[in-house]
């Protein structure tokens, strides 16, 4: 992948930085960047931020010119949903900085580590409705975990410091910093801060040893244990002692849509994902558990389906998250750890001994073998059978990145991640156009890996522009369209819950993606049966470069199981019958 950007590796053998010597505060920012060895900054310049494209111009910082702030943003997310680093987007003030909303609420729900850097207009000028003024830390306030408005540059190397520490310390997240044009444009002489002292606030990492022997006395009984692992072991990145916990314990592991990739999709102890679309097996273990223990889960809507009084009714629950906040928020634990999922396995695997579970396990396999996602093949290419094509050729090893709709679905029932890291998708806000500029950042991540972004004919066109920096980097993403011609979620439940009364659903209209492709300079492919899938997917894995894939697929096909809304989780709709 020719980036052509200066490795970490040659970031921390540049000549020291001088310390006191008088620079603007653009500069100071971006020797800031460095000194937190960001290697990536994704972005869109603009008025406010020219101080800073300008120091950009000789900076070792490399940065990739998205063709819009959204899709810097989201690529931004993927770069940090893969490394498990924080991702960094600048942007200009008003338009610029606005256009960034929707990508820092998808990192607020999914607790992603982002530094956003937004310029404004000059501080005289704030107030008066200025050309392209905003105020985006009134705007972003409640979807960040902090923001800052800089007034001094003497107070900017302090506040890059606190962002990054804040960003990822704790349950990650957002934070913001807003940057005036003429703090930009100050001077001041250059300093560092070795360490972060933020008087109130808490990064609960270690739980108390009591903590520990609590949950652990509290599981050794059960005899039909159900560990649900979330998005908060890989945060942690404690998917090597969560495999190492199980498999001492002798304890089946569900994965919830956040979750996946942190057990391996294909072990034996491995039940996939629950919920609203999760499997039989899952659904029942949960209901059907005399404990269930919760590791770094939300217990959100799309898995209690809202009714949490019915939520494992006949289990003990045991909660493990290190936000206090989210302990008996949703459902309330009989034993609740405060700690870092990492951090409580580490004290934990040393105590535990096997669960009396085998027949437990047993009667799991019976189910998995009884009740596995199934689909009816037919003369017309099955959005499964693309899947399956991916999973067959890759092994679970790729990188998959999704848009939101019944791919996304699709791919977490047929795709069995092996490796943490390996599902970017937005899970809480459920943001549609995130898939293709997410995998933009994954693959620039890891540009040895194969990386597949996996989008809908809805999804791509929000922000399929982006198709021109993959040409321009040649960033080797193999795009999957898997096009059904329609707004398949949505007619989905149209047909289900609205007496097939379809409303605004039609993408028939779509542009030729092949010609779209080309157009950008990338190669295009199309494909509209199993042997024409088998054949393309083989050339677009061989190829050495940027791929989109045009999967024509059957229209009415729909994501089986499903739960609907409101209901439990024993109200399973297995399929078209």
């Amino acid at each position: 992948m020719s980036i052509g950007a200066a490795t970490l590796r040659e970031l921390r053998n540049l000549p020291e930085l001088k310390l006191g010597e008088e620079i603007t505060g653009a500069e100071t920012l971006l020797r800031c960047l460095i000194l937190e060895q960001v290697e990536y900054v994704f972005g869109y310049p603009g008025g406010a931020v020219l101080p800073i494209y300008d120091s950009l111009y000789s900076s070792y910082l490399k940065h990739i010119l998205t063709r819009h702030e959204q899709g810097a943003i989201h690529a931004a997310d993927g770069y940090a949903r893969a490394t498990g680093k924080p991702g960094v987007v600048i942007a200009t003030s008003g338009p610029g900085a606005t256009n960034l909303v929707t990508g820092i609420a998808t990192a607020q729900m999914d607790s992603i580590p982002l530094v956003c850097i937004t310029g404004n207009v000059a501080q005289n000028l704030i107030g008066t409705d200025a050309f392209q003024e905003a105020n985006i830390t009134g705007i972003t306030l409640p979807i960040t975990k902090h923001n800052y408005f800089v007034r001094d540059i003497r107070e900017l190397p302090k506040i890059v410091k606190e962002a990054f520490y804040i960003a990822t310390t704790g349950r990650p997240g957002p934070v913001l910093i807003d940057i005036p044009k003429d703090v930009c444009n100050m001077k001041a002489p250059f300093y560092y801060p070795e360490s972060v002292q933020i008087r109130g606030y808490q990064d609960t990492l270690v739980p108390s040893d009591e903590d520990v022997a609590t949950f652990i006395q509290s599981i050794q009984w059960a005899k039909k244990p159900v560990i649900m692992a979330g998005g908060g072991v890989l945060a942690a990145g404690a998917d090597k002692e969560l495999l190492a916990f199980a498999e001492k314990a002798r304890i089946p592991v569900i994965n919830t849509f956040m979750g996946l990739g942190s057990f391996p999709g294909d072990h034996e102890l491995a039940l996939g994902m629950p919920g609203m679309h999760g499997s039989y097996t899952a659904n029942q273990a949960l209901l059907n558990a005399d404990c269930v223990i919760g590791m770094g889960v939300r217990f959100d809507d799309r898995i209690t389906m809202g009714r949490t009084k019915e939520f494992a009714p006949k289990a003990a629950i045991v909660h493990i998250d290190i936000d206090p906040a989210e302990l008996g928020k949703n459902v309330t634990a009989a034993v609740s750890v405060a700690g870092d999922v990492k951090s409580t396995l580490e004290k934990a695997i040393p105590l535990v001994r096997a669960c009396d579970s085998q027949a437990w396990i047993d009667q799991l396999k019976e189910w998995q073998q009884a009740y596995p996602y199934r689909y009816s093949k037919g003369e017309q290419l099955k959005p499964q059978e693309v899947i399956e094509l991916l999973y067959n050729t890759t092994k679970g090893e790729a990188i998959v990145a999704t848009d939101v709709g019944q791919h996304q679905m699709w791919v977490a029932q047929y795709y069995k991640f092996k490796n943490a890291r390996s599902l970017i998708s937005s899970g809480g806000l459920g943001t549609m156009g995130f898939g293709f500029p997410a995998a933009i950042g994954a693959q620039i991540a890891h540009p040895e890996r194969t990386v597949i972004a996996v989008v809908g004919d809805g999804g791509f066109q929000m922000t399929n522009q982006e198709l021109a920096i993959v040409k321009q980097y040649q960033i080797p993403v193999k795009v999957v369209i898997v096009n059904n011609q329609v707004l398949g979620m949505v007619r989905q439940w149209q047909e289900t819950f609205y007496d097939s009364r379809y409303s605004q659903i039609d993408l028939s209209c779509s542009p030729d993606f092949v010609k779209l492709a080309e157009a950008y300079g990338v190669k295009g492919m199309r494909a509209s049966s199993r042997e024409e899938a088998e054949k393309v997917w083989a050339e677009a894995l061989a190829y050495d470069g940027p791929v989109v894939i045009d999967f024509r697929v059957a229209t009415g096909e729909n994501v089986w199981p499903m739960v609907a809304p409101g209901d439990t989780l024993d109200q399973m709709v297995m399929g078209d019958e």
